[in-house]
């Protein structure tokens, strides 16, 4: 299986107000191991950087001026992207610039160059709903050091997403795996035990007070209610 976890630099927001591509960072994945095959481009975009964008990425018109310009770019970037899964952080934004570069070399759009996309952004909603899941959130929450990112660049933002999405999806490395288990006959060598006398201590009204704190605390956090409090709430029938 081989994925890109691709991330991009842009002069703004908004393709269809002349924003344009400015940075490309691809990392290469083969059946969940980096493999070291990274693509990275520096482009021309043609046209200055919103000054917000500018904060973000750093990079000048004057530092861009020199570099080549996204069609000097595109049969590399299409050899190294084809029939790949590609792996984005908040794909919608990414792939609307890469479809609107390829649309404006009259080429098919980048999803079509492709074997699907993961968004990595969808995906940690759904495991971490109500938490800050931007990429600096999910590396602190997987421990993945980014002590070293000052500013967005799309090769290092892409090596960390590549870490955050193993990390993420750890649990898929055991799938299909087939494990064999020795098993062991202990049924010979136990004997009959008579069981302890169960000892049964209600809890305390201070206990109890404290433990319905505690829920009315986890009910503010969620600002609903906790599972424990939704499962202890009586269902009415329709």
């Amino acid at each position: 299986m081989r994925q890109i976890v691709l991330d991009t630099e842009t002069t703004g927001i908004n393709p269809k107000l002349g924003n344009r591509i400015l940075e490309i960072g691809c990392v290469e994945l083969l059946d969940r191991k980096l493999t070291g095959n990274n693509l990275h481009f520096y482009i021309n975009p043609e046209r200055e950087s919103e000054e917000g964008a500018l904060n973000v990425h750093g990079l000048t018109t004057e530092f861009l001026s020199d570099k080549p310009k996204f069609h000097e770019i595109i049969d590399q970037l299409r050899a190294y992207i084809q029939g790949a899964e590609v792996i984005i952080h908040n794909a919608p934004f990414d792939l609307g610039f890469l479809n609107h570069e390829f649309k404006l070399l009259n080429l098919p759009d980048f999803t079509d160059h492709i074997g699907g996309v993961i968004d990595t952004l969808v995906q940690a909603k759904e495991l971490h709903p109500g938490k800050r899941n931007s990429l600096d959130a999910l590396c602190d929450r997987y421990g993945i050091s980014n002590a070293h990112r000052k500013l967005h660049g799309a090769l290092l933002d892409a090596e960390l997403l590549a870490d955050v999405y193993l990390a993420m999806t750890r649990g898929q490395n055991s799938l299909g795996m087939d494990v064999e288990e020795e098993v062991v006959d202990l049924s010979a060598a136990l004997e009959p035990v008579a069981m302890a006398e169960i000892i049964f201590l209600p809890a305390s009204q201070e206990e109890l007070a404290a433990h319905a704190d505690t829920l009315a605390g986890l009910d503010k956090a969620v600002k609903g209610q906790c599972i424990w409090t939704a499962s202890m709430t009586p269902q009415v029938a329709a």
